[in-house]
């Protein structure tokens, strides 16, 4: 089941990537990506490894070691739950930057490779974003909540 849950992880992920990077324009992508719900696949499939393990888990994330932390890592069912974290929080990193960079008008063809960073090495794609955005600034009179459309 472990096998099972950590490849249907991406799976659930991907068509939510697929409309931000190969259809940003679709008034479709724009309804789905604004919810943040889209996670919440991922965010069940955390759960069902977590939830059971929950009695190694928090000893390993309240007080943490490097060694505690890598035992955790070691197992079949710790990776999988690795997994399904870096994805559910890469994926949510990358519906905000994707949010924001349609307030700021930055162009879909400097969002693509930001995004896919993003899906690669969560982090780097986050830092990549952070400085692309400092080119273009969110318009007059825009608030966060109102975000521009652009299709």
């Amino acid at each position: 089941m472990t096998g099972t849950l950590f490849t249907l992880t991406f799976a659930t992920a991907a068509p939510f990537w697929a409309l931000m990077i190969l259809l940003p324009r679709w008034s479709v992508t724009a309804r789905v990506v604004r919810s943040p719900l889209i996670v919440a696949p991922v965010l069940a499939i955390y759960a069902i490894l977590v939830l059971p393990a929950l009695g190694e888990v928090l000893p390993a994330v309240t007080s943490p070691t490097l060694d505690g932390v890598r035992d955790l890592l070691r197992t079949a069912d710790g990776a999988a739950a690795a997994w399904a974290h870096m994805i559910a929080f890469d994926l949510f990193v990358g519906r905000w930057a994707w949010l924001d960079s349609r307030e700021r008008w930055v162009p879909a063809l400097v969002m693509a490779p930001v995004l896919v960073l993003t899906i690669l090495l969560g982090p780097l794609g986050l830092a990549a974003y952070l400085a692309a955005r400092t080119r273009w600034a969110r318009p007059a009179g825009v608030r966060p909540s109102e975000p521009q459309r652009l299709g």
